[in-house]
């Protein structure tokens, strides 16, 4: 085995444990987040601000965490990540113990962090990878995360129960398990991503020189912003595909356990209809992984999009009380979902030169957790202006330029 072989063995290795962490992490936190704003609050629009809150910190904090991996290198950036979601969830306990709303939705924008650091590992585990086993690398890291989503919010309650022993809030339990497996995750990162995957990639080629079995691109990286001028051909396929399938996975499942509850399901039903959807998310990347390193990134971000469209089909014409046929459209969505983002970012990645990866990547970060952000609020406007069909015919029709436009650039000749 080569020494890079080794390296990038032990950065997957590290990377999959913090994804197992902060995933969890970020599971527990999200399960109690819109109860506890809607709750301090009393007014459920608090509670769906509360529930958008980390999202919108993850945005926000993509660029600075791409910033200073640019400069530094991946290890620093998932450290900055896991810590402030660290802090935001100790001030998440703290908004509980005062009863400020407010201090609430700050806290939750810092919480965001921990989301945002589990979204760049995928990224940090290309760094090092063969670009034949580029998507290979890059999918296990997504379905570490499997984990993660199933257990976390199976910790609120009995960490809800441990909270009320120490006396408070129940909701504050969620926070302290979060705290404390972002802080793990921080750990893992600062101490164990040796070497720096990021730092040892570039290390192959000199300022200014390029490097055959990186790209052959120069190495001298730029300001974070600069990135804009990479998104044309290949790259803006990309990022159109890996937006557009969050925002629809985000915006369909957003809007399902409504559905559901219109046609007079439990809460059991909606837990099962989405954990399957979760469970799709993530369980299935490393086959959409290998199958895109085989056969092409753009094929395989065209077969998201057109299980975007068939989930779209599916959910739209599935009535409220239909629980199967709606378990079936978050789980075709899932695998869409799956499919788009891996495919979508290992395009994306060796779409651009290697001094601009950390740029781009961050950039894809903030538009997708923006796209999710815009997905779930155009949602919920279509289902109350319109119905839960509208919204699954305005998601599949939004798809299909996606699958068109792949399908054409997959067929067009070498």
């Amino acid at each position: 085995m080569t020494p890079v072989a080794a390296a990038q063995r032990r950065v997957l290795g590290m990377l999959t444990a913090t994804q197992v962490l902060g995933a969890g992490g970020v599971a527990a936190g999200v399960a109690v987040s819109a109860l506890a704003g809607a709750a301090l609050s009393g007014s459920a629009a608090v509670g769906g601000m509360a529930a958008t809150a980390s999202t919108i910190g993850s945005a926000l904090l993509a660029v600075p965490a791409a910033t200073l991996a640019q400069r530094r290198g991946r290890r620093p950036a998932l450290v900055l990540g896991y810590g402030t979601g660290v802090l935001g969830s100790v001030l998440a306990v703290l908004a509980l113990v005062l009863g400020s709303w407010p201090l609430l939705l700050g806290a939750l924008v810092l919480f965001g962090g921990g989301a945002m650091a589990g979204l760049a590992a995928r990224y940090a585990a290309t760094d090092l990878a063969l670009p034949e086993r580029r998507a290979r690398a890059l999918s296990v890291v997504v379905w570490a995360s499997t984990a993660g989503v199933l257990v976390g919010p199976n910790l609120a309650g009995p960490a809800g129960q441990l909270a009320g022993e120490l006396g408070l809030p129940a909701a504050a339990g969620a926070y302290l398990v979060a705290a404390l497996v972002f802080l793990a995750a921080a750990l893992c990162a600062g101490l164990g991503l040796r070497p720096d995957p990021l730092v040892l990639a570039r290390s192959f080629a000199p300022a200014g020189v390029n490097c055959p079995a990186h790209g052959g691109v120069p190495v001298v990286p730029s300001g974070a912003w600069s990135a804009w001028r990479h998104l044309r051909g290949q790259a803006g396929l990309a990022l159109a595909g890996i937006v557009l399938c969050h925002a629809a996975m985000v915006g369909l499942m957003a809007m399902t356990p409504v559905h559901l509850d219109h046609g007079g399901h439990s809460l059991a039903v909606v837990g099962v209809v989405i954990s399957l959807h979760a469970a799709a998310m993530y369980v299935a990347s490393p086959v959409f992984g290998w199958l895109a390193d085989r056969h092409g990134r753009v094929p395989i971000l065209g077969l998201g999009a057109a299980l975007v469209v068939a989930a779209a089909g599916i959910a739209g014409t599935a009535a409220g009380q239909d629980a199967p046929q709606l378990a079936l459209a978050l789980t075709v969505l899932g695998f869409g979902w799956s499919a788009g983002v891996v495919a979508g970012s290992a395009l994306l990645t060796e779409s651009v030169p290697t001094a601009e990866r950390p740029a781009v990547q961050g950039l894809s970060d903030l538009l997708m957790n923006a796209g999710g952000a815009c997905g779930g609020v155009l949602a919920g406007v279509l289902v109350t202006a319109g119905s839960y069909g509208a919204l699954g015919l305005v998601v599949g029709f939004a798809a299909l330029p996606l699958l068109v436009v792949c399908a054409l650039t997959a067929l067009r000749p070498v």
